[in-house]
């Protein structure tokens, strides 16, 4: 196995940035989100997508926006990063986006039922992000916060986030699993209780399509190119010999969290 060494970890904001160069990648490969998650939504929330005004946070490429306007709802995505509005825009030149992130909203008060946050609210600063989400939603208005998360009691998946921790020296299990909801759940104001719901789901992709999928995490992207060609490489070997088809199934756990606005 390869092994890489570690200086000083890459600062969350050179993370953040660094999907931005690589947006077509990361629309092309990553997971979508399966139907129950949606109704998860709406039965959490207590009221339906469809005809609900919808603003999406860090919206990214617009895997979730066209999930969420598909469902009917009318949604505005808000984005902050060049690349990223840059390919939502080809994927959906029909639904607005707006240069914005959650620490600052580019909306009115009271202004939307639903602000929904893919992959994204870990990103936010949540003194600043609960705030204006409390600003913006209207009274009884859903804050909808989701992750896609490795299902990591599936064998080869645990054994690969295990190779990612060696290599890398960052755990995508305790990233990916636990950040997201430790985020969400830590409110500064008191003033949002969140309902919790995990929908489990998977999905079938050729390796190249799966390799292409981890390698657009912001922990492959920030590391050298040489040290990150090394270990997908040597991972479509591991992969070989478990899906000798070379279709992968991955599996997700979809963590989700909703709270009411009081």
């Amino acid at each position: 196995m390869t092994t890489s060494s570690h200086s000083s970890p890459p600062s969350p904001a050179a993370r953040a940035h660094s999907f931005n160069a690589a947006a077509a990648q990361y629309a092309e490969n990553r997971p979508s989100y399966p139907p129950a998650l949606f109704d998860a939504i709406e039965e959490l929330a207590g009221h339906p997508l469809t005809g609900a005004r919808v603003a999406d946070v860090g919206a990214g490429t617009g895997i979730a926006t066209a999930l969420l306007h598909a469902r009917g709802a009318e949604v505005v995505a808000i984005e902050p990063g060049d690349g990223m509005a840059a390919q939502f825009r080809r994927a959906l030149p029909d639904v607005p986006i707006v240069r914005g992130n959650g620490n600052a909203l580019p909306l009115t008060d009271h202004s939307v039922d639903f602000l929904t946050y893919a992959q994204a609210w870990h990103w936010t600063d949540t003194t600043r992000s609960v705030p204006e989400a409390l600003r913006v939603l209207r009274p009884g208005g859903a804050l909808a916060l989701w992750w896609n998360t490795n299902a990591v009691d599936v064998p080869w998946i645990a054994e690969q986030s295990e190779r990612i921790r060696i290599h890398f020296g960052i755990d995508p299990v305790v990233e990916q699993n636990g950040s997201g909801l430790r985020t969400a759940l830590a409110d500064p104001t008191g003033r949002l209780n969140f309902a919790h719901r995990r929908v489990r789901w998977s999905r079938h992709v050729p390796i190249d399509t799966h390799l292409a999928n981890i390698g657009s995490h912001s922990v492959f992207l920030v590391h050298d190119e040489e040290g990150t060609n090394a270990f997908l490489t040597e991972e479509r070997n591991h992969l070989r010999t478990v899906f000798p088809d070379e279709t992968v199934e991955e599996t997700y756990v979809v963590e989700l969290v909703v709270a009411l606005t009081p």
